[in-house]
């Protein structure tokens, strides 16, 4: 059984998932032992909780990898501890992933942004700073707007918080009237945790090979015994 964990990055992740995955709520602390508990063979991290509840534990996906379980990682939350573990074998998948293995991005408030319930579809209530700067890129490669003022937005946008980040506030602090970007954005938005997140579906729906033997040992500390031990 092959468990991906997807919320706001892909709402409608049914949609690109193999019949052969179970899709599962954004994860936090304990969702992937869980995941492991109830047979799971194969690990999708796209999307995890941060704000109201533990997020997902690097010792969990050590765990998992230990067990010779491949986890994958993508888009959002998925992607940051991708580039983390990399070394211990979970495998990053997408854009986002490279650009924090690679260090272009360091700060993790790149993939935050805020949400609605489930049961409305995870709808996005602000915009991430990836998919800023994906948007922005395909401007500036498009010449759309000069790359004076695409840098203008790229600034804005980093100075406002995440919960409040939206196209009109960015246009707003960069001095950019929204009505003169609009039309732009249009043609131009780029949704670059979408991208990644079916990515890694696409990936998980391959005949998935056993990982390299590892040349580490999972250390069990006292407290991951107490809690799941």
């Amino acid at each position: 059984m092959k468990i991906v964990f997807v919320g706001p990055s892909l709402p409608k992740a049914q949609e690109f998932a193999a019949p052969d995955i179970e899709l599962r709520p954004p994860a936090c602390q304990g969702d992937v032992m869980r995941a492991l508990a109830n047979g799971a063979t194969a690990i999708g991290l796209i999307d995890g909780q941060f704000a109201m509840a533990a997020p997902v534990w690097h010792k969990e996906l050590l765990f998992a990898l230990s067990k010779d379980i491949p986890v994958f990682g993508a888009a959002s939350m998925g992607a940051l501890r991708a580039a983390e573990c990399a070394a211990f074998g979970m495998i990053g998948i997408g854009k986002i992933f490279e650009d924090f293995a690679s260090y272009k991005r360091v700060d993790d408030a790149d993939v935050a942004l805020t949400y609605g319930p489930a049961e409305f579809g995870y709808p996005a209530l602000s915009i991430p700073i990836v998919n800023v700067d994906a948007t922005i890129d395909k401007i500036s490669d498009l010449e759309l707007l000069s790359e004076a003022n695409c840098q203008t937005l790229r600034d804005a946008a980093r100075k406002i918080f995440f919960k409040r980040r939206s196209w009109k506030s960015i246009a707003e602090m960069s001095g950019i009237e929204f009505a003169v970007l609009k039309p732009t954005l249009a043609t131009c938005q780029v949704d670059q945790k979408k991208l990644d997140a079916i990515a890694l579906l696409q990936v998980m729906q391959q005949d998935l090979p056993l990982r390299n033997v590892r040349d580490w040992e999972f250390n069990a500390t006292p407290l991951f015994r107490q809690m799941y031990l």
